[in-house]
């Protein structure tokens, strides 16, 4: 039929909707690996780098041959057999000169002494040293009003990152914080968390060859320091003055210390090295304190020198505060110590090296550094 429109047939539409085709279930689970591989190898990258980076700032420390950590590297390794070892605190650090001990007694002489040390950690630094160096003929083992505090918080634990490995300072920063294991065993976390100095600045400067500013002496940090107000403010805050404990654990840490050196041969004198005169008369438990001092070193044989009544502990110019002699009260002090030592040295018979009046290149340098701070 012309012009007749044919329409075309469709089935009629379902009317329940088409059910997704579900993805193959090992397509999924191909997919969740995958995810899980490049996650894991992230975070292999990540702790990959974590691990040299630790390595490279570790090695760096290591081969630093300045400062404090050029002191802690040359005894780990060995270098410094000296035959007087001064060990203590920062008093020891800043108030023993090696070179004029030295030149006066003609042995070899080596300052170990650390800042913000207690006895307990004194101790570990003395058995490090022995450790991997010869046995000295004497320590001089600095006495402090807080020489009977234990250690609550290890000073500056960044110092001791580099050598964990050492059983000594292992052992007793151990017993001190439980949590030194992190420092050890965790990469970067010595670093991150405990190294408020960013001491791995240095290791990395190390590492890629720029100078480190020598300013340590045969161990010996001399402080070009004048005195300030700080005591006055001390004083002010301290009318009645002050007590330092005196603790069971503290006896024990000077009591081990004398024993590892009779142990070892070894022979030890205590010193009290000068401390300010008025801040002497604040100390309401000196007397308990140089009592016990006095029972520890008749029970050990070990000779007690105390310089409180140093003559010139009276005299500001010669301290840097209360406690530390500046530069030029160590070089009158070591003197006056070295005249000493040299009449208990040939009391004893012990060996001469000649080394008179003998200073090094190295000392010069040193020198030449602090003239220009």
């Amino acid at each position: 039929m012309s012009g007749a429109v044919v329409e075309e047939w469709h089935p009629p539409l379902s009317e329940t909707p088409l059910e997704p085709i579900a993805p193959d279930e090992k397509e999924q689970s191909a997919e969740v690996w995958l995810v899980l591989r490049r996650l894991a190898l992230f975070c292999a990258i990540l702790a990959g780098f974590a691990l040299a980076l630790n390595f490279s700032i570790n090695f760096g420390l290591r081969h630093i041959t300045t400062g404090q950590y050029g002191v802690s590297n040359r005894m780990i390794r060995g270098e410094i057999n000296a035959q007087i070892v001064i060990n203590g605190s920062s008093r020891a650090l800043s108030g023993f000169d090696p070179r004029i001990i030295q030149a006066t007694t003609g042995l070899t002489g080596y300052n170990i002494g650390r800042n913000g040390s207690q006895t307990d950690m004194q101790v570990a630094v003395l058995k490090a040293y022995l450790e991997h160096n010869r046995k000295p003929e004497i320590v001089i083992q600095t006495l402090d009003s807080f020489s009977f505090v234990t250690t609550r918080e290890v000073y500056d634990p960044a110092q001791y990152v580099p050598y964990l490995n050492d059983s000594a300072l292992w052992n007793q920063l151990r017993q001190i914080n439980p949590s030194i294991w992190k420092s050890r065993y965790l990469p970067l976390y010595g670093y991150v968390v405990d190294d408020m100095k960013m001491s791995w600045v240095l290791g990395l400067r190390q590492l890629i060859g720029l100078p480190q500013r020598e300013d340590y002496i045969l161990g010996f940090n001399p402080r070009r320091l004048e005195w300030t107000d700080e005591f006055e403010s001390f004083k002010a805050a301290n009318p009645n003055g002050v007590d330092w404990p005196v603790e069971a654990e503290g006896r024990q840490s000077l009591e081990e210390l004398a024993r590892t050196c009779r142990a070892n041969g070894i022979k030890l004198i205590f010193v009290y090295a000068p401390e300010y005169s008025e801040m002497q008369r604040l100390t309401r438990n000196r007397k308990e304190i140089f009592a016990d001092f006095k029972q520890i070193s008749d029970e050990y044989g070990t000779p007690l020198w105390d310089y409180s009544d140093w003559r010139y502990a009276g005299a500001t110019e010669y301290f840097q505060n209360s406690q530390h002699l500046n530069e030029s009260g160590a070089e009158v002090f070591s003197a006056d110590l070295a005249k000493r030592l040299q009449r208990f040295i040939a009391a004893n018979r012990l060996p001469n090296n000649g080394l008179q009046g003998k200073v090094t290149v190295d000392d010069r340098r040193v020198e030449a550094n602090l003239a220009k701070r």
